[in-house]
């Protein structure tokens, strides 16, 4: 076996050349935090909790726990955002996180089961301020133009003719089919999946091209850990970043009702059930701390690793990877 070992596999996916510009970026990263008072931290890859997130999927992990006679189930970390909120909780103040995150099934030119995560916090923020600082980052790091904005229902009117806050499922099934998504339309019983079908394939390559494009005022189905916006009970607080047809980040005004928190993540166990995915154990430090109290924040996830792409202008996560997955 060893003499068919490919003699190059050895070797980094990335140039060194790329990865010193990682480690600038890196730099000029906690250089902005830095100067804006904003603490860093380090919180565990490993949880006793996973996300219920139907469209995410855990790694997990057996621990050999020498104090207890059954070995534990641990998963390692999507992101560090239920943890994040634990020391919110506590009193942290505005902080922010750059480390590895991980996410099973998922591979391909914009992804690789490890990558690198920045998410921060900021206390006393909306999603509105929050999506601001975003923007001043990514004008820092990419050198653009300030970013566009629009609704997530502006987006789907502007490039579909259709209004996803009133669209029946049958509407969507419909308008699915147009696009050459018979078979799938007709048997999806989802609005949300069709209409992030739709999104993904026709409306995010044709946004932020020029610019980057903040989407905000996602449908209030698709809020995840949002709140819901007290003006209009349709859409939720919620934001994505776009630009030249990659996702970078996904924020939210962050939910802090401990209660409702709970019934989401049931909500999604239930519907994992249904789909014939397994149920994830409910991070229960996490819904502790947010009856204790989380303070008035927006959050934010951006895609390190994505933003170096678009810095340097890669056609591939594996350019800007150390060792991608088939070299790890």
């Amino acid at each position: 076996m060893l003499n068919q070992y490919p003699q190059t596999a050895w070797q980094p996916s990335a140039d060194i050349v790329t990865l010193k510009k990682r480690a600038q970026l890196l730099r000029a990263i906690r250089d902005f935090f830095y100067h804006k008072n904003v603490l860093e931290v380090d919180t565990p890859a490993l949880s006793h909790a996973a996300v219920t997130d139907q469209h995410l999927h855990s790694f997990s992990t057996c621990f050999n726990d020498p104090m207890s006679p059954q070995e534990k189930t641990l998963f390692l970390q999507t992101s560090p955002e239920f943890a994040m909120k634990r020391l919110l909780c506590a009193g942290s103040g505005s902080i922010y996180q750059i480390c590895k995150s991980f996410r099973n099934e998922e591979a391909g030119r914009f992804h690789n089961p490890e990558f690198t995560m920045l998410e921060w916090y900021r206390v006393g923020y909306d999603h509105h301020q929050l999506m601001a600082e975003v923007d001043e980052l990514i004008q820092l790091i990419l050198e653009t133009e300030p970013a566009e904005r629009m609704t997530y229902q502006q987006a789907f009117q502007q490039h579909l003719k259709c209004d996803p806050l009133t669209a029946s499922l049958d509407e969507l099934r419909l308008l699915a089919g147009r696009y050459g998504y018979q078979d799938i339309a007709a048997n999806e019983s989802s609005r949300d999946t069709l209409m992030m079908l739709l999104f993904s394939q026709h409306i995010e390559p044709h946004i932020g091209q020029e610019r980057p494009c903040l989407v905000y005022e996602f449908p209030a189905s698709q809020a995840a850990l949002a709140k819901i916006s007290k003006d209009n009970p349709l859409v939720a607080e919620r934001f994505e970043l776009y630009f030249k047809g990659v996702e970078l980040a996904n924020g939210f005004h962050e939910l802090s009702d401990a209660d409702e928190q709970r019934q989401r993540f049931e909500q999604d166990n239930q519907t994992r059930l249904s789909l014939g995915l397994q149920s994830m154990p409910l991070d229960k430090h996490l819904i502790a701390a947010l009856k204790h109290g989380l303070p008035e924040c927006a959050g934010v996830a951006l895609g390190i690793d994505r933003l170096l792409m678009l810095s340097l202008n890669c056609a591939s996560i594996d350019q800007v990877t150390a060792f991608e997955h088939h070299r790890a």
